[in-house]
């Protein structure tokens, strides 16, 4: 499980969350057994879904975030429900790039150029969709962008994940500061300060920090009240009945190719990798359900 601790500056003018999201990212890897630098591409946005989606107002809103680059993993998906927890996966997951100029996994090349789609599907006739061309690939940057150009609202993002040698992930996890509205600049200047001495966020967790004590580091000097601290994991929704929405949306005409073609149709989750199996008589009955 992960853990999410959301916090307010004593004078309510600093919203910050943290998240430890290494159980999560781990149970990506083992899912998708991604290479290493997708590992920590799609960690990265996995913890980031994750405090946005505790953000939310309600257990049934959620947030569909898409990374679309012209770099070699594809895509990258997460979705996050009102909660936080959260779910995902790459277009391509094995991906093998040389280290970055800093001696770290290059996300930023796994990811290329393109464009970070955000969708809020927050119970109303229509989502909310939002999009920011991509600022550096490396996720956490493109998420603060996202918040200044989509949404005016003050940001900074940290984001990290450390990958073992033997490719499982040694810790994940995040941090996202927001600035409320009549905050002044002395306060500004001070957070600021705050960040930059901020060490990467996988190597605090790493060196056993806890989301709380990241909050503390963070806003040091604002007195942090916390509100909650939640638990959140990886966790996809699919069923059988899903599937078969999925396959009545074909169509009786399509589905009566597949029951031609196919002893058997097997449906694979993208999220966690489930196969659900359909013989022909069910494929059949699906098509007498599609007529109707």
């Amino acid at each position: 499980m992960g853990k999410l601790v959301r916090a307010l500056s004593e004078d309510g003018g600093i919203v910050c969350i943290a998240l430890d999201s290494t159980d999560i990212v781990a149970q990506a890897e083992r899912i998708h057994q991604t290479s290493a630098v997708v590992t920590a591409a799609l960690g990265r946005l996995l913890t980031a879904a994750s405090i946005m989606g505790s953000m939310l107002k309600s257990e049934d809103n959620s947030i569909t975030l898409r990374v679309a680059g012209d770099g070699p993993v594809g895509a990258l998906i997460a979705v996050t429900d009102g909660v936080g927890n959260v779910r995902g996966y790459p277009v391509n997951p094995v991906v093998e790039l040389p280290l970055n100029g800093y001696g770290k996994l290059d996300v930023g090349g796994a990811v290329g150029q393109g464009v970070l789609h955000v969708i809020k599907d927050l119970g109303l006739k229509d989502p909310y969709v939002g999009q920011v061309p991509l600022v550096s690939g490396e996720i956490a940057e493109d998420i603060t962008s996202y918040y200044a150009v989509s949404e005016q609202i003050p940001t900074v993002c940290g984001l990290g994940v450390l990958v073992n040698t033997d490719l499982t992930v040694l810790s994940a996890g995040g941090y996202l500061i927001q600035l409320l509205p009549g905050v002044g600049e002395e306060t500004i200047t001070r957070l600021e300060a705050n960040v930059d001495k901020l060490p990467p966020v996988s190597q605090m967790l790493h060196e056993g920090m806890t989301p709380q004590q990241i909050i503390e580091k963070a806003l040091d000097g604002f007195s942090p009240n916390i509100l909650d601290e939640t638990e959140v994991s990886y966790r996809c929704d699919c069923s059988r009945e899903r599937v078969e929405r999925a396959l009545l949306s074909l169509g009786r005409e399509e589905l009566g190719k597949i029951a031609e073609e196919e002893k058997v149709t097997e449906v694979g989750c993208h999220f966690c990798s489930k196969k659900y199996r359909f013989n022909r008589q069910e494929i059949r009955q699906l098509m007498e359900r599609a007529k109707k």
